[in-house]
């Protein structure tokens, strides 16, 4: 019997932020997978090693995390004044499907270096020392990300003494700017606050009534006071993830959320886009051990969060996630405001599982409507592998 020879498709194999990914140039792909579809979600499935039984991805490039089941699809910017055009896909781990809902922020880091690297970038627009500033067009979103490069020599820079907690070694900073985050798309119809409350009163079946912000920035997200749930912010992930009862309560919360936030028509559709929304929970500071055994003092931080991706308590924070902590921050009257403290502001640290991170934002109101104009953080990224990564012929 004749079996079908595998194929190699140029790829590289990066660090984002506390993210991984499978990052292609959209020229590389198979023909049939240079168009949007079942072909380009098939052949990004079987490289993750999707779907999986076993939650492994034993035979695929995935590592059985949300942070690690990610793909991205970079080309020639066809937007005036914008470098490269970026496509994220959030592989599921054990169903058959990619979701292309939302950003992944933590890979955003790693969009400007790769794309200058791969030569999707005016080579006038990179500077021979200094730092260049790659104008990116998320395309699942419609939003411009701003990623400031490190260059010395002509050449990106990777290693560096910044630190990001979730991260075990050092490398360079990458500054990322998220220009008006807000969302715009999937049925929100361009409202930060789709509800047009700051604060709801969220019924959720078999959980209660819970006070929540539901926030369109960056990436849809549920905030929740940690004590409603019976938490208390300061939770790592065995706490949750090992708890089945408590992850189908979250994904309840979600589903309804998603239903409140105009994401989705009906509860049932939740399952085929676990990307989006996300859930959050959080509370005032308080001392806790970070997953690495650092102590985290409640004078280190402005408040704690903690959220879930794909079904689990994340392992540090999504980075989109970081930019709606960001911008609901600096809300007055947000739960997430209040829980650090109310009042306004125009930055936050907050404490999560792996340590701390430092999120700006500069919201205004305008009208009556809140307006962010830019949200701010610093990630790192770093190429782990590059060459070709190879799948059966017939994957697709």
């Amino acid at each position: 019997m004749a079996h079908v020879p595998q194929i190699k498709i140029p790829a590289t194999y990066i660090r984002g932020g506390t993210s991984k990914g499978v990052f292609f140039r959209l020229q590389d792909l198979p023909e049939a997978a240079q168009v949007p579809g079942a072909a380009r979600d098939a052949l990004l499935m079987r490289v993750i090693g999707s779907p999986d039984p076993y939650g492994k991805q034993i035979d695929g490039m995935g590592a059985a995390t949300s942070s690690t089941s990610k793909t991205v699809i970079l080309a020639k910017s066809g937007k005036p004044d914008h470098d490269v055009d970026y496509l994220f896909g959030q592989v599921s781990i054990d169903q058959p499907f990619v979701d292309w809902s939302g950003n992944c922020g933590n890979l955003s880091a790693a969009v400007g270096p790769f794309a200058i690297s791969a030569g999707l970038v005016d080579p006038s627009r990179v500077p021979q020392n200094g730092v260049a500033s790659v104008r990116i067009w998320q395309a699942n979103i419609g939003k411009t990300i701003i990623g400031h490069v490190p260059i010395t020599n002509g050449a990106v820079q990777e290693t560096g003494d910044f630190e990001l907690d979730g991260v075990t070694f050092p490398a360079a900073e990458v500054q990322l700017e998220f220009m008006d985050p807000a969302a715009e798309e999937d049925g929100a119809g361009g409202a930060m606050f789709p509800t047009g409350n700051l604060v709801d009163d969220l019924e959720v079946p078999g959980v209660g009534t819970l006070k929540a912000t539901m926030i369109n920035a960056g990436i849809p997200t549920i905030f929740l006071n940690a004590e409603a749930i019976g938490y208390k912010g300061t939770e790592l992930q065995d706490a949750i993830n090992g708890d089945a009862k408590a992850l189908a309560m979250f994904e309840t919360i979600r589903a309804h959320g998603a239903v409140r936030m105009g994401l989705i028509k009906h509860i049932d559709e939740a399952a085929t886009r676990q990307h989006t929304p996300k859930v959050a929970f959080v509370a005032k500071p308080a001392d806790y051990v970070a997953s690495s055994g650092k102590p985290v003092a409640a004078g280190d931080v402005d408040l704690l969060v903690r959220a879930l991706s794909m079904g689990k308590l994340h392992h540090a924070m999504m980075g989109t996630a970081a930019v709606a902590i960001g911008t609901a921050a600096a809300i007055t009257g947000t739960l997430v405001n209040l829980a650090a403290g109310g009042g306004e502001r125009n930055a936050v640290r907050f404490g999560h599982p792996s340590g701390t991170l430092r999120v700006g934002a500069q919201a205004s109101q305008v009208d009556g409507e809140w307006t962010v104009t830019k949200a701010i953080m610093s990630r790192s990224a770093r190429v782990l592998m590059e060459g070709w990564v190879r799948v059966p012929g017939d994957a697709f």
